[in-house]
């Protein structure tokens, strides 16, 4: 696959990860076709164990996050401003601690963002509490999954050149 393609899969990629964060947009589908559209024209063993492992992994996310309590963004104070700051912590603790990072980045991310907004370090604590119980789990759960398919993408990429 030449570069221009495999930036289009990034973006897609992207994307989704991206999506996850928006309510009503298929992040997880996105990347799972972004995955697919790159296994289809790599046609190597590595990139179709990818895609079998990213589908396995994707489906068994959707069946944990059936299993968690419903999404009350209102009730709670979620804000597009939030979903940001969560997104990019969540981005930057993947990278700077990899896999294991995404989780409190997350965490770091709303927590910043309600600091910054309530002013005190109690406020901001409780009102990550409720974030967490209320929408954090499920939306946590889904992003590291999509963060884990396109890290290993990005890894099957660096070394199969």
């Amino acid at each position: 696959m030449d570069l221009p393609q495999l930036l289009l899969v990034g973006l897609v990629l992207l994307l989704g990860v991206l999506g996850v964060l928006v309510p009503g947009v298929p992040g997880t589908l996105l990347v799972w076709a972004g995955v697919l559209w790159w296994a289809m024209h790599e046609r190597t063993a590595p990139a179709w164990s990818l895609l079998v492992s990213a589908t396995a992994l994707l489906l068994v996310v959707q069946v944990v996050k059936w299993q968690l309590p419903p999404r009350r963004l209102r009730g709670v104070g979620v804000t597009r401003r939030m979903a940001v700051y969560a997104g990019t912590g969540a981005f930057l603790g993947f990278v700077l601690v990899p896999v294991l990072g995404a989780v409190p980045g997350f965490m770091a991310g709303i927590y910043l963002c309600e600091r910054h907004r309530l002013g005190t370090h109690g406020e901001a604590v409780t009102s990550l509490r409720a974030v967490m119980r209320a929408v954090g789990t499920s939306v946590l759960v889904e992003l590291f999954a999509c963060l884990l398919v396109m890290g290993a993408w990005l890894g099957v990429v660096a070394v199969g050149d």
